[in-house]
């Protein structure tokens, strides 16, 4: 099937967005955006569980119970994501590279299996990485699932409200093509975060 002309700006941001961020965080480099290679370490566990100011959200073992303000660890398996009922506590908490990482893959884990899969998939379901390795492997089979998704959406479907069923956000009352939308506004700016902590992390600790 050929890619929708509508669908495909928004396809290769998509995939612009989504190599950007998987190599500034596995490295060995990332492009600058002019070209230029930047060395990127891979991302290690400490970096990846590292809390940078008090009370952060993060992930969590079961076992140690959920963050400072959280309720609940959301999540399948031995670790899960910090997270509170609406409306969340305010102002809102710092949340750390892992909690933002594993929001970013559930999220198209999610709405890629309630596009094109069962339909069933809740938060409950998708298991949370406690380290960084399977953290990337698990975003990148994220945004694999969600990138297959798009491919099987005709021209169609991209007016069709509600083609996408995923729970936690409006995608039930919007056109598709508003909701691929805003899953790249999502990767944007949650990859944005993720960099910044990257570069922050670097500093307090004197790495090159």
């Amino acid at each position: 099937m050929s890619v929708p002309a509508r669908l495909a700006p928004l396809l290769d941001q998509f995939d612009r967005s989504c190599e950007r961020l998987g190599n500034r965080l596995a490295g060995p480099f990332v492009d600058s955006g002019d070209g230029t290679d930047v060395a990127a370490p891979a991302l290690t566990d400490e970096e990846y569980l590292w809390e940078p100011v008090p009370d952060c959200w993060s992930v969590r073992r079961r076992g140690a119970g959920p963050g400072p303000g959280a309720t609940s660890l959301t999540g399948a398996g031995a670790w899960g994501r910090d997270t509170a009922p609406f409306p969340h506590p305010s102002p809102p908490p710092f949340t750390t590279l892992a909690w933002r990482l594993s929001h970013l893959g559930e999220m198209l884990a999610l709405r890629a299996d309630h596009t094109a899969g069962g339909h069933s998939m809740t938060r409950d379901d998708y298991r949370v990485a406690g380290d960084a390795a399977e953290a990337l492997a698990d975003f990148a089979a994220s945004a694999a699932a969600w990138r297959a998704a798009l491919l099987g959406a005709d021209d169609a479907a991209l007016d069709t409200v509600g083609y996408c069923t995923y729970p936690y956000g409006s995608d039930p009352e919007d056109p598709f093509l508003s909701t691929v939308w805003w899953v790249n506004q999502e990767v944007l700016h949650h990859g944005a975060e993720i960099a910044m902590l990257r570069d922050l992390h670097r500093a307090r600790s004197g790495a090159a």
